[in-house]
């Protein structure tokens, strides 16, 4: 089973919503926690190689977590690309320590976001910023993913995010960086396809990676929806539900199926592939690929 490594061109569009779907899981991503790749003795044979492995750098945890997760995945095979939460940098000192210390070991993509915290931590507050420094570069980073919000963000409109992701990808192509978009997750499919409609221009040859809840319970998924800022699309799980419903198992399957659908009925389109959230458990959301991919 192949899943990419970077941004490679697509097979030829076909007006097949099987063979969409198929594209889409081949161009899959994970998220992983420190946390759950520490829980791994070794190797997970269900671990696809040379899968793109997101690792968070979560407000509850360090660098050394993420920089360890990193070495982990890179040994087992994967692409790590490694969260860099503007905010939480305390300083350009400690910045250039931590690329510095991902450049040796090969980490050569990143994952720019904002961060959650409110308090800005040091220089930079906000990812332009990050770019602007010029460090990036300097310590041998060759491709960065920047965040997308079709359901919105707590605290920027839609106006300046579009505005904010012109200027990264003005940045990008002045300097040489390969860029691609990952996005929060989302139930509502509808949500995702306007969002695609409304970025086709903007995002015109940017390869843009759609991101979905992995398989588990569907009350946990609601639990993580409401802390994640998506509580809004998931109200459209919860219809005409009963207690007993919330407790059986979820899967992105429709979300899938809906893409693939809509992806085969553009012969031009942003969308590349899809990012998995394990909230049932790393391996779960692997299997649930892998089983797609067959």
């Amino acid at each position: 089973m192949n899943f990419e490594q970077g941004n490679v061109d697509c097979m030829p569009q076909l007006p097949d919503p099987a063979f969409a779907a198929a594209e889409l899981i081949y161009h899959a991503s994970l998220e992983a926690t420190p946390r759950q790749v520490s829980a791994l003795e070794s190797r997970p044979e269900w671990l696809p190689e040379g899968i793109r492995v997101y690792v968070p750098f979560l407000p509850s945890s360090n660098f050394e977590d993420a920089f360890d997760t990193c070495k982990t995945l890179l040994i087992w095979g994967a692409v790590p690309v490694p969260h860099l939460p503007a905010r939480a940098v305390p300083s350009e000192e400690k910045l250039r320590e931590w690329l510095l210390a991902l450049k040796v070991i090969g980490v050569k993509q990143l994952l720019l976001i904002s961060g959650d915290i409110e308090t800005i931590q040091g220089p930079y507050s906000d990812t332009m910023q990050l770019l602007q420094s010029g460090l990036l570069q300097e310590y041998g980073i060759e491709g960065i993913g920047v965040a997308g919000h079709p359901e919105g963000h707590p605290h920027a409109d839609q106006a300046t995010l579009k505005r904010a992701l012109e200027f990264k990808r003005n940045y990008a192509k002045t300097h040489g960086l390969s860029l691609w978009v990952v996005t929060q997750f989302s139930f509502d499919q509808t949500v995702l396809e306007q969002w695609l409609d409304e970025h086709q221009t903007i995002l015109a040859g940017i390869p843009v990676y759609l991101g979905l809840a992995g398989p588990t319970r569907l009350k946990n998924l609601l639990s993580y929806a409401a802390q994640c800022g998506v509580a809004t699309s998931a109200k459209a799980l919860t219809k005409n539900l009963s207690a007993v419903r919330l407790l059986r198992p979820w899967t992105p399957d429709s979300l899938l199926e809906g893409l693939a659908a809509y992806q085969s009925k553009r012969s031009e389109s942003v969308l590349k592939g899809i990012h998995l959230f394990p909230f049932g458990g790393l391996k779960q959301s692997a299997e649930w690929l892998a089983n797609k991919a067959r």
